[in-house]
């Protein structure tokens, strides 16, 4: 029997039905180590108490505490989007909550271990200026003095500096969009706003649809340059898919909604992705379709050389996953992602701005804006 590499392990634990019964002390350190290098411990730790692993008395200290702490973050989080709640609800302005805040919210299985260290919120262009006065009236304000991010936000990205609470320390990042207005993929953001679903037991906050989550995380993923977190954003599609799948036409509504949106390149990849790093049940043929749908041939150079990058990207940086070409597919969608979502001329100045700021101490690099 050929033993099972590191990332295997991770992977394996990573999945519904994994029991890894006969593992040695030294395994589940590797297990535990590189989990926490992913963010991904308390899933484990869940995934743990919900298969009823057997669990070593050595390790099950390490996967309840990172449990708690996930719970703790959880019961912290609903106190936050009772406030939230209400701050919109008094100011008439419809908000929609976004990623892993999102998965709590709705009680999906991608919440179950999932850590969310902010709440991202989506509310309409025009009222924009409208929701950053109600959260600042509440106690939040921008976390970003810097000019130049300043700008960079608010003129060119899909939502505004942070916004941290003055007494609690929460953080909110306030969307107008999913994507940015002026990246390569138009997206109106009215059409995710119309078809997001209401939850009892609140004034006005919702989620996207099923296949609209689907198509944030998926576009979520493969237009991020930076994949510190890559793999949880692939347990968080894998977990969507997985829940939503129970609905015979999902898959083909999710097709057709990825046509309409202009996101079936994005949901082609990360699916692809996802399917090789987790196995997610995808129906006979369906990536293939998805692809023909969406112009992308599978065995162009391109596509070959994403795929291969996101491969070594997506694992976590962990001295146990090493690999030569790891740090060259990390640059490349670094450079990718800011070539996404930006035009060339914009890319290259801000680039070159970042650049200079790496090197400059701050002082000069403040005098010189």
């Amino acid at each position: 029997m050929t033993k099972a590499s590191p990332l295997d392990m991770l992977l394996k634990a990573l999945q519904p039905g994994a029991a890894p019964a006969a593992w040695t002390d030294a395994q589940w350190d590797v297990l535990l180590r590189l989990a926490r290098a992913a963010d991904l411990l308390s899933r484990v730790g869940e995934r743990a108490r919900q298969q009823q692993w057997p669990v070593p008395a050595r390790v099950a200290p390490h996967l309840h505490s990172a449990r708690q702490m996930a719970g703790r973050q959880h019961r912290e989080l609903a106190l936050e989007l009772r406030e939230i709640d209400r701050v919109f609800a008094a100011a008439g302005i419809p908000v929609v909550v976004l990623k892993g805040a999102a998965y709590v919210l709705a009680g999906l299985d991608a919440a179950a271990g999932r850590m969310v260290s902010d709440i991202d919120l989506l509310v309409p262009t025009k009222a924009l200026p409208q929701a950053e006065s109600a959260l600042m009236m509440a106690g939040w304000v921008s976390a970003n003095r810097d000019a130049y991010d300043q700008r960079y936000y608010r003129t060119w990205m899909h939502e505004i500096p942070p916004m941290q609470h003055i007494a609690r320390g929460t953080v909110i990042d306030l969307h107008h969009n999913i994507l940015p207005p002026t990246g390569r993929i138009k997206l109106d953001p009215d059409h995710l706003l119309a078809a997001a679903v209401p939850l009892a037991g609140y004034a006005g906050l919702r989620v996207l649809s099923p296949a609209d989550m689907v198509l944030h995380s998926a576009a979520h993923l493969t237009h991020e340059g930076e994949l510190d977190t890559g793999l949880r954003g692939l347990v968080d599609l894998d977990a969507l898919v997985r829940a939503f799948a129970e609905d015979p036409a999902f898959f083909e509504h999710l097709q057709q909604r990825a046509a309409a949106l202009q996101l079936g390149v994005p949901l082609f990849q990360a699916l692809d992705q996802a399917q090789r790093f987790l196995a997610t049940p995808l129906p006979p043929g369906w990536l293939d379709a998805e692809a023909a749908q969406a112009g992308v041939s599978r065995r162009s150079l391109r596509q070959v050389f994403l795929a291969r990058c996101w491969q070594a990207a997506v694992p976590p940086r962990h001295p146990l996953l090493a690999h030569w070409f790891a740090p060259v597919a990390r640059a490349s969608l670094y450079l990718r992602g800011h070539w996404l979502r930006m035009p060339l001329g914009l890319l290259v100045r801000h680039l070159s701005r970042k650049a200079i700021r790496a090197v400059l101490p701050s002082g000069e690099d403040r005098a010189s804006t």
